[in-house]
């Protein structure tokens, strides 16, 4: 799905938007990539990275350039999208706290294949790429870590595409929603999108106008909108018709040689 893309400010270079303030190692633990991490390796991550702070709309990274840091997000969310050669860009996804930019270029190597854009004011770390690599060549307990961490981060991408194969625009839309509302013990919610539509069509992977009419679809299932703000009114209908994959991706205790 393609959406026009507004004209943004600079990339962030590194420099620019620099941060003299370190973060500390519950900054880092936030991520996926350094949950289980010793605390001795977690010190040397701190005394190479920077926390930057970004206003809206602010890209990071830019597709093409060589890959030299990583960012986890502390705050905001950030969308990555891909621009065709002939100038049309696409949101790919959709970040948010916890996430992380660019680790799979960084370790091969090769230029970034997105770009990034602020949604929001955000706070991210920046781990220099050299950095990083340095410590996964020294530290085995580190690869390890990264390989969990990509290894879910292809799952996640699995788990797109099959939602894509198997389910309609409606059905993703509700599964979308019904994620949104986890954790819920009553059979209605109230909630509010984390972003805009836009950008929530580009998540679902469809055209804005296919999303009114998801929505226009579900309404028949007790789901009301009211711009950014969401009511289900049966929850229990929604999971029926939209069929959420179930399986858990806690993750196991494998061990890596």
């Amino acid at each position: 799905m393609t959406v026009a893309t507004p004209q943004a400010r600079q990339p962030f270079s590194g420099s620019a938007h620099d941060s003299t303030m370190r973060p500390d190692i519950a900054d880092l633990r936030q991520s996926s990539l350094f949950r289980d991490v010793e605390v001795d390796i977690l010190d040397q991550i701190v005394g190479v990275s920077r926390i930057v702070s970004l206003q809206d709309d602010e890209t990071v990274g830019h597709q093409g350039a060589p890959a030299d840091a990583i960012f986890l997000i502390l705050s905001g969310q950030v969308a990555l999208f891909n621009t065709a050669s002939n100038g049309t860009s696409a949101v790919v996804e959709v970040l948010h706290p916890g996430a992380h930019l660019f680790l799979p270029t960084v370790l091969a190597g090769l230029p970034l294949l997105m770009s990034g854009r602020t949604v929001c004011a955000s706070r991210l770390i920046r781990i220099p790429a050299a950095d990083l690599m340095r410590l996964v060549r020294a530290e085995p307990s580190l690869s390890s870590s990264i390989m969990r961490a990509q290894a879910m981060e292809f799952r996640s991408m699995v788990r797109q595409v099959c939602d894509l194969k198997l389910r309609t625009t409606a059905q993703r839309l509700g599964c979308y929603l019904l994620a949104l509302s986890k954790g819920q013990t009553e059979n209605s919610v109230a909630l509010r999108l984390p972003f805009d539509k836009r950008l929530l069509a580009a998540r679902l992977g469809c055209r804005q106008e296919n999303l009114s009419r998801a929505f226009a679809a579900l309404r028949s299932l007790g789901v009301e909108t009211h711009g950014a703000r969401v009511i289900l009114h049966d929850i229990e209908r929604l999971r029926d018709y939209s069929v959420p994959d179930e399986m858990t991706d806690e993750m196991t205790d494998i061990e890596f040689a």
